[in-house]
């Protein structure tokens, strides 16, 4: 009897001994778990492991939503961006079949989007300060004013995608100043509009295009505004990001990176001329990372 007793005690014991193992393992792999889910250089949590940025194909937002892709996948991140047109790029967010932007031209460009899905967004603010569309020409262009244009480039304006804001301006502008009366604007793209501005410089030909700053054709081509005394294109406008709503609780650590996120129209014309330059995008966005990480370390700091 006491050597039974004995040895019942003794698989009591070994049986404790190998729970008490069998939790050690499991809260270590808990443990792991929250530090995989959880931050980079002490921010928030990461939250949901993939965010869904869509872009429109400006060569602005080419730039900046590449950048700010690879930004985030240094923080853990899966992040797909999308191109997608204006308005499918606004209800996308607004409905939250997607994360964010970093594409909101305010208060003109975008103006009718973002009046329609204010109510369902999350308004980061800008992420570029400065912005500006006009009526774009060569800087040895005869007129300086739209005011004053008669008979130029064939009495047409090129212009980039059906619908942009920048292209309804211009239309606006038609309307607006009597001296265009007759004058149209032809829409195509923003790729088929810049070439058509470099052949027109080379060939010595007028052209008028539809523009906006930031933009590399104006580091690589000596170019100008046409004053617009009558204000349809308006004054300086800001690139806002914005997300929709509950991306602050599902991605914490996200949200405050694009929260975050802010440069100069220099940093992204440098992006944006390295990519007409022939440079894929995301190799374009990690140079300028690798060359400007005290602004990336800015942009990673954590929320006080």
């Amino acid at each position: 009897m006491e050597v039974w007793f004995m040895k019942k005690i003794y698989l009591l014991l070994l049986a404790s001994m190998t729970a008490i193992v069998l939790a050690a393992c499991g809260g270590g792999g808990e443990e792991e778990q929250t530090e995989e889910a959880g931050n980079g250089e002490g921010g928030s949590e990461l939250g949901q492991e993939t965010i869904e940025i869509p872009y429109v194909e400006w060569d602005s937002e080419i730039a900046s939503t590449h950048v700010i892709q690879k930004v985030l996948e240094t923080e853990g991140y899966d992040v797909e961006i999308t191109p997608l047109d204006n308005a499918v790029m606004w209800q996308s967010v607004a409905s939250g079949d997607t994360d964010a932007m970093v594409s909101a031209w305010v208060p003109l460009t975008h103006g009718d989007l973002y009046d329609e899905h204010e109510s369902s967004l999350d308004d980061l603010g800008p992420n570029l300060e400065g912005a500006k569309i006009g009526l774009v020409v060569p800087e040895d262009f005869p007129v300086d004013s739209i005011a004053d244009l008669s008979d130029e480039a064939g009495q047409q304006v090129t212009g980039i995608e059906p619908g942009a804001g920048v292209v309804q301006a211009a239309e606006d502008a038609v309307e607006t100043y009597d001296n265009l009366e007759g004058w149209e604007v032809q829409t195509s793209s923003s790729g088929a509009m810049a070439t058509e501005l470099g052949q027109a410089i080379d060939n010595g030909e007028e052209i008028i295009v539809t523009g906006w700053t930031p933009h590399w054709k104006f580091q690589t081509y000596d170019l100008k505004y046409l004053e617009d005394p009558e204000g349809v294109f308006g004054e300086a406008e800001t690139i806002n990001t914005l997300a929709r709503e509950g991306l602050e609780e599902d991605a914490p650590r996200a949200y405050e990176i694009l929260d975050n996120f802010y440069w100069e129209t220099g940093d992204m014309e440098e992006v944006m001329l390295e990519i007409e330059d022939g440079a894929d995008p995301s190799e374009a966005a990690q140079n300028w990372i690798d060359e400007n990480q005290d602004t990336i370390d800015e942009w990673l700091q954590a929320s006080e």
